[in-house]
Order: structure tokens, then sequence, then C-alpha cells
């Protein structure tokens, strides 16, 4: 499995960026140190003139490799889902009880973050912050519509079609796969919204992660023990 997923090339929409990042040193750098500064001042205060001074480059550089914040943001958690979509099939590609299947798709769904020393130049941790944090940005939009049919958020999409799948192979009569699937993933992170900024309104059991939440929630919703 290591050795595996040590092979792997994150694949992000082409559109999301003018140069591929992944292609040179800089667009590394640029990827690495974006996700740090955003997550130190926000998305809304982020500047590519701020990030060049970080890394020392003009920002000019920066905008060879993105045409605006917003398409780094678009690249940045495409690549979230990405990395996520990769663990999920990894992860169950050989299972072939469902239920087994499907606890497995929500544990990796719903857990903490660890870092994954297969992409060096990207702190997965620091990155599902700015997801949690930031993600709502990159699709409130006016355009929000042109960029779904220009596949900006194919990746994030296909995720959720990847559970709504292990949902119905377990339950192939519920009728709201698609909505459960999307309520484990996305609620999943304004769940540890809340529980980061709102903690009088956050469960104690959900100090370490909401896990068992939506497995419980999974499971009695598709009336299986």
């Amino acid at each position: 499995m290591e050795r595996l997923l040590s092979n792997i090339k994150i694949s992000i929409n082409e559109k999301c960026y003018l140069k591929d990042p992944e292609s040179s040193d800089l667009g590394k750098r640029i990827v690495e140190n974006s996700i740090i500064l955003i997550d130190e001042i926000g998305f809304d205060n982020f500047t590519f003139k701020k990030l060049g001074v970080k890394i020392g480059s003009n920002e000019s550089s920066i905008y060879r490799y993105f045409e605006s914040k917003h398409k780094l943001l678009l690249y940045l958690t495409s690549w979230y889902w990405s990395w996520m979509e990769y663990q999920l099939v990894f992860s169950t590609h050989s299972i072939p009880s469902p239920k087994l299947k499907l606890e497995i798709a929500i544990s990796i769904l719903t857990q903490t973050t660890v870092l994954d020393s297969n992409f060096s130049h990207i702190n997965e941790v620091v990155l599902k912050r700015i997801v949690i944090n930031e993600y709502s940005k990159s699709y409130l939009t006016k355009e929000v519509d042109l960029e779904n049919k220009e596949g900006y958020f194919s990746t994030y999409k296909r995720l959720v079609t990847r559970l709504k799948d292990f949902i119905l192979e377990l339950n192939n009569s519920y009728e709201f796969a698609f909505s459960l699937a999307s309520t484990v993933i996305d609620g999943a992170l304004h769940m540890q919204f809340i529980k980061d900024h709102f903690q009088s309104i956050s469960d104690k059991k959900m100090e370490k992660e909401p896990t068992e939440f939506y497995k419980e929630l999974v499971f009695k919703t598709l009336n299986i023990a």
C-alpha cells in the first residue's frame, strides 16, 4: 500500500492553474507557502504580494502559475478532495463486506488528518484547516454554475458519488443516498469548525473527532445494526 501511494500523482483540473505547480520547485514552494500563509492570515487577507514576500519571489512569478487567488483556492481544495479520494479508494478496494467498506469510508472522511509523507511540500493537517475555514469561499460565488460546468468541483462531486455508491451497496432501497453522503462529508468539516470556534454548542464526545457520531447516524438511518 505504501509503495502504491508513494507513486500516485494528485490530478487537478488544469483550468485551476496556468502552469502546473508540480512541475517546478518554485511552483511547489508557492503551494506549500500559500497553505501556510492562508492558515496564518485567512483567505480574505491573503494576497500574491504577501505570498511573494514570504517565498522571496516577485509577485509576477506567482501569476505565471495562478491567474488569481480564487483559482489558487480552487487548486488547494481540489488537491485536498483528490487526496481524500485516493485514501478512500486504496483503503476500500479489496474489502468484500459492504458494511465494513462503508465503515472504513466514514472513518477516512471524518477522522483527524495526519501528515502524509508522500507529499513533502504539502502539510495536509494545515490544508484541512483551510478546507474547514475557507472551502465555502471557493463556490459561494456568482460564477459557481459556470465553474461547475467547467469541472472545477468534479473531484468533490466524485467523492460524494463514491460514498453514495457505498451506501447503496449496503442498502439499495435508500432514497436519499446522495444527501446522506454529502451530509457526512460536509457535516464532518462543519462539526470541526463548531468544535474549534463555538465550543459551547459542541458535544464533549466530539473533542477528538466525529467519526462515531457519523457511523451511528449512517447505520441507524440505513436501519443496519
